[in-house]
């Protein structure tokens, strides 16, 4: 069998995967996060208070009362060494809970203040909107003075009208 030559790889096909013989184990962490939320939420509650105060007291009385059949031979050692490792399951999976939540509060603190931003910039767009519309209404003519340059126009015109040539003039009032 002859040996094929192996050039570049060319980008219209595709690679060959090669897998390993001993498949390397994998996780979701976003479910794994979800998990660990899950569970810190529960260690949290009075539920979880109650269960483990219930399951203490039962561990106790158990090697207390019955004297054949307790199972931690010497002064709750073995309970120590539950609780404990309880204990060290539950600090890491609320941490991890705990920095999710401040990765969720990150991205919230990150929108209000893009949103804070872009109602700053309407803001100012519509004050300055409002501006050039202020000064535009201030170039337009009022009524109050279209009416008052009106009637200043209608007296001249009656002053000409009844003007008669030698210098008197007769005032006619202004139509009714």
């Amino acid at each position: 069998m002859a040996r094929e030559r192996r050039g570049p790889a060319r980008l219209d096909q595709p690679r060959v995967v090669r897998r390993a013989i001993v498949p390397t184990p994998s996780y979701d962490p976003d479910m794994f996060g979800r998990l660990s939320e899950r569970i810190a939420r529960f260690i949290g509650t009075g539920r979880f208070l109650v269960y483990m105060t219930v399951f203490v007291v039962l561990w106790i009385a158990w090697n207390i009362v019955a004297e054949t059949l307790i199972f931690d031979d010497y002064p709750f050692v073995f309970l120590t060494l539950v609780l404990s490792l309880q204990a060290s399951y539950a600090a890491p999976l609320i941490l991890l809970a705990q920095n999710r939540q401040a990765d969720r509060d990150r991205v919230q603190y990150e929108q209000d203040r893009d949103r804070a931003e872009r109602n700053i910039a309407d803001t100012d767009y519509l004050t300055r909107e409002l501006a050039a519309l202020r000064m535009a209404v201030g170039d337009v003519a009022t009524r109050d003075f279209l009416r008052s340059e009106l009637r200043g126009l209608l007296d001249d015109l009656d002053q000409r009208r009844t003007d008669d040539g030698d210098g008197t003039v007769e005032r006619v009032s202004p139509r009714d």
